[in-house]
């Protein structure tokens, strides 16, 4: 089944790098990043794994919790975790998912429902495992991003979009285009100017009726 924006997140239990979990009461009350891999030992989520781990603090500082998955198994998870640390100067300091039958894979379609855990498989077969789900508090899905396999991530990326959903969480409004934390917003139009006024009491810019900026609520 599709999962998206707005669904619950789905739960499971795992196998990780730190030990077995349950997902949603591993999130807790905090916001949660799951990204995921197609295969170990591959070159480019070898990049993407060491720079999580090196970003990792600013996700702390966020109250957002780190999470990878590849479909290969924990074993082999270890082993390569060596590797990362060597070739990219940080080691991987979050739990990393064992999903060799890709149960978890399936429950996010990031693969075909009838696609089989064969170790045969390559990283080809596997292409579409390469998701990031960002989910809140509430465990519901608030922004998925998939790349190709020849593309490595923008974690820069993901930890401004997390800086926009929870800015929007807390206030009504909505970010631009390549807004960045402390620059000017804009008020959700669902907010009639009358509320408006009550909620940013110095007003606010209108280059047209529908598009009021006002500077990022601290």
């Amino acid at each position: 089944m599709a999962v998206r924006i707005g669904d619950e997140a789905p739960d499971f239990t795992a196998d990780t790098t730190e030990g077995t979990l349950q997902f949603h009461p591993w999130i807790g009350d905090s916001w949660a990043i799951l990204f995921s891999h197609p295969k170990d030992f591959t070159p480019v989520c070898t990049t993407e794994l060491g720079y999580m781990a090196k970003l990792k603090p600013e996700f702390e500082r966020r109250n957002c919790k780190v999470i990878g998955l590849s479909i290969d198994p924990v074993s082999d998870h270890h082993a390569w975790m060596g590797d990362i640390e060597e070739t990219q100067g940080h080691a991987v300091n979050y739990p990393m998912i064992g999903d060799p039958d890709l149960h978890i894979a399936k429950l996010y379609d990031m693969i075909h429902p009838n696609a089989s855990g064969d170790k045969a498989r390559t990283a080809a077969d596997n292409a579409t495992i390469r998701s990031v789900f960002l989910i809140g508090p509430d465990k519901k899905v608030k922004a998925m991003l998939t790349y190709p396999m020849s593309t490595g991530r923008n974690f820069d990326e993901v930890l401004r979009l997390l800086d926009s959903c929870q800015l929007t969480a807390k206030h009504k409004v909505a970010t631009p285009v390549n807004w960045k934390q402390g620059e000017d917003v804009i008020i959700v139009p669902a907010v009639s100017d009358a509320d408006a006024k009550a909620k940013f009491p110095n007003g606010w810019k209108a280059p047209k009726p529908y598009l009021r900026i006002v500077p990022q609520p601290k």
